[in-house]
């Protein structure tokens, strides 16, 4: 029964684990327990002082205080074009392929309902970030997901999805590297994308938010790297993971032009743009990086991290995969228990929080997401708590 001043809508909208997981910190809490969580995949870190001191002097700037333009100011989109140049080789035009959101959760909740109609379909991940199914409810549209399988590296199997499919879909996203599986692809994986793309006319939408969180000298690609992606592809990029600026919601969408118009429209027609001192603080945190490289001393941070936990969790016979990139562990559960079963244990025996991965798809039960939002030490003594844990069963 639908309740009173509340759509039926509300009721698909992806999962309740982290409600779950709020019950579960209590339950730690009232026992005692000491929390650490490495549930939500939130950067613990601060941005650099002169990205800080950027953001410090915008807010001084009477002209910030009018309404931004929701596409964002020329500056900042042509400082993400100076980066993307920098960074991947891409060259955009940062008057009709660059645009500004709030957070890239901002445009990926939206591009539904600026490239599709109700009844539509798209094709997505499972597991996948929970915003790419919720953004298809919100805009009527069906999913068809795509199972990412270890056996074939987490990556989409793309001549097992079939023709009709193909044919009749929008666009399909994927997210390289990814969340929650931390999986990566090469250049090589996005061609045959871009080739799948033109042979179907589907727009191929690719988050890259954890490009620069990479480790062990692998280097993401964007697919905008492959000749003609811009004809049929647009990409997400954030700054909340690469510079530690999450609270600052600040990310951009880039590629094909008629895509990124059609996502400023229907923002210009919901909010007014990101606040002009923290876009700011974004040319500030690109342009530090293009001088500096300061995305990769944050990636060298959790790469460090990846490897403390990887090590200590081996001590304890629990194996888990050494990712090449993100800020997450995608581990098999140990033991018999289901993913939610065993996450649930886990918190409230020993305060430690992490993800089931049903909560990311179907296809996520039989692992749990480890986030390395925490200090060194801290993780150690998660990984201490949690190899005593799975011990005792």
């Amino acid at each position: 029964m639908m309740t009173k001043w509340q759509s039926a809508r509300l009721n698909r909208l992806g999962s309740a684990i982290f409600s779950e997981a709020a019950q579960w910190k209590q339950e730690a809490l009232s026992r005692g327990l000491k929390l650490i969580d490495l549930g939500i995949g939130s950067p613990d870190g601060s941005p650099t002082a002169a990205v800080m001191q950027a953001l410090q002097e915008g807010v001084g700037k009477s002209k910030h205080y009018g309404y931004p333009s929701s596409e964002g100011s020329l500056e900042f989109r042509s400082t993400v074009a100076q980066w993307y140049d920098h960074r991947f080789g891409v060259k955009l035009d940062p008057h009709k392929e660059v645009t500004a959101l709030m957070g890239s959760q901002d445009g990926l909740a939206h591009l539904a309902m600026a490239v599709c109609n109700p009844g539509d379909r798209a094709i997505v991940p499972d597991p996948g970030y929970p915003i790419y199914g919720a953004s298809l409810v919100l805009a009527g549209v069906e999913a068809y997901p795509v199972p990412l399988l270890a056996e074939n590296g987490f990556l989409p199997d793309l001549d097992s999805i079939p023709q009709e499919v193909l044919d009749s879909s929008t666009f399909m996203l994927l997210n390289y590297p990814n969340n929650p599986v931390s999986a990566v692809a090469d250049l090589s994986f996005f061609e045959k994308l871009v080739y799948l793309g033109f042979r179907h006319n589907l727009l191929l939408v690719h988050d890259i938010a954890y490009s620069e969180l990479a480790f062990d000298d692998f280097c993401p690609p964007s697919i905008l790297q492959v000749p003609g992606a811009k004809d049929i592809a647009v990409e997400f990029h954030s700054l909340s993971k690469s510079f530690n600026m999450a609270g600052c919601r600040i990310a951009f969408m880039v590629g094909n032009e008629n895509v990124v118009a059609a996502l400023k429209t229907l923002k210009s027609n919901i909010d007014y743009g990101v606040f002009g001192a923290v876009q700011e603080a974004g040319i500030a945190a690109m342009q530090e990086d293009i001088r500096d490289g300061i995305g990769k001393r944050n990636a060298l941070v959790y790469q460090n991290r990846r490897d403390l936990v990887i090590d200590g969790l081996r001590e304890w016979r629990w194996v888990v995969p050494r990712p090449k990139a993100t800020m997450f562990l995608w581990a098999s559960v140990p033991d018999e228990r289901t993913s939610r079963e065993f996450c649930r244990e886990l918190a409230v025996n020993t305060g430690v929080i992490v993800i089931p991965g049903d909560a990311f798809g179907s296809y996520g039960e039989g692992y749990v997401r480890i986030a390395l939002v925490q200090e060194e030490d801290m993780l150690k003594e998660a990984v201490d708590r949690m190899g005593r844990f799975i011990q005792r069963k």
